[in-house]
């Protein structure tokens, strides 16, 4: 089967993208729930017709920016990445590691600005803004990160993800996290790395998921009008599958008057659409505008 190139009528690019089945929409609802990956590419997805932006954008509602934790784009690449996508597509930018790890929230306003006026030209599409914190920041600079937050320009969504463990402890660091989050009405990004710790698949992707992957519990805390889940899959669907399941009544309760985020991970990303597809059915329950997955590898050719 060979997909034709397609594109909504507002967007003007030179790339190609596959077409993938419209949305089932009826006087365009709003999204309720927004599904992503953390990277729109990959080299063993062009079997399911996805090799850009352009592409992944027809599919997906949002994407992490994990790229931009460790460097940032050229304003050339920024104004790529604007049109490749469309008005209803939401990036999710990591603030840079220059910022969380190597300046710890201070006096960094100069990299802020950088950072805000490169991605200027995306400031419609972005879902949010949101720092990832390393597992040294600890309660003792909480001053710091209100201080950060405050200083961030209006009219964005933002979140946090901490990894110190006081932070998971239910005691008051975390309670004090938790409340200053929500008096500023910052998304507390939550990640589940479960399956990938319960895994005991001894593949180099899955040993190395474990090794980099904090395990921290999964606190299901609503902070912000635009809660962010980061569920973290082992390789094998029949294990991920099984954990995901509280998320669904979650995210549910979630959507009466929020807007969450769902982003999926497998420990080798070129094996993701497995897990996908098996989540969907569910996922559709949620979203009904979601489109169908590709279910079958694309021919290339014909002969």
């Amino acid at each position: 089967m060979v997909y034709r190139a397609v594109f909504p009528a507002n967007i003007k690019t030179g790339y190609i993208t596959r077409h993938f089945p419209a949305r089932k929409r009826i006087q365009e609802p709003r999204l309720t729930l927004r599904i992503g990956l953390p990277q729109w590419q990959h080299p063993r997805w062009k079997q399911y017709g996805l090799e850009t932006l352009a592409d992944y954008a027809q599919l997906f509602d949002c994407v992490e920016g994990n790229t931009t934790l460790y460097a940032l784009p050229s304003p050339e690449v920024v104004m790529r990445w604007r049109d490749m996508t469309h008005d209803d597509f939401r990036f999710c930018f990591k603030f840079p590691n220059s910022i969380s790890h190597k300046a710890a929230l201070r006096n960094c306003d100069e990299l802020l600005n950088e950072f805000f006026r490169l991605l200027d030209p995306l400031s419609q599409r972005i879902g949010q803004y949101w720092l990832q914190l390393p597992a040294t920041f600890s309660p003792t600079q909480l001053k710091d990160l209100w201080g950060f937050l405050d200083s961030l320009p209006r009219g964005f969504s933002y979140g946090v993800e901490v990894r110190h463990e006081q932070f998971f402890a239910k005691g008051e660091a975390e309670r004090a996290f938790n409340r200053g989050l929500l008096e500023r009405g910052v998304n507390r990004v939550i990640l589940d790395s479960r399956p990938v710790h319960a895994s005991t698949s001894q593949t180099a992707a899955a040993v190395d998921a474990r090794a980099k992957k904090p395990r921290v519990p999964p606190h299901a805390v609503r902070s912000g009008s635009q809660p962010m889940v980061r569920f973290i899959g082992s390789d094998s669907v029949e294990e991920s599958v099984p954990l995901f399941q509280p998320w669904q009544n979650k995210l549910a309760e979630w959507q009466a008057d929020s807007d969450p985020m769902l982003f999926i991970h497998t420990p080798d990303m070129g094996e993701v659409f497995p897990l996908l597809q098996a989540l969907w059915p569910q996922l559709l329950q949620l979203e009904p505008s979601l489109r169908n997955l590709p279910d079958w590898p694309q021919q290339s050719s014909l002969f």
